[in-house]
């Protein structure tokens, strides 16, 4: 495997952990500025109203 295939590959990788930081860091921050009943209330509603 050469130096550009594994460029290629790592790029999705990097990607997804990239998005699934900003989804943690998002967590976080709402739970630390809304506290956790609200924030769990917030969470809650957004589910059911998915479904």
């Amino acid at each position: 495997m050469n130096l550009a295939a594994a460029t290629r590959m790592s790029l999705p990788l990097m990607l997804l952990a990239a998005a699934g930081a900003a989804v943690i860091a998002g967590t976080l921050t709402l739970w630390g500025y809304y506290g956790t009943a609200i924030f769990f209330e917030m969470v809650r509603a957004g589910w059911i109203a998915c479904f």
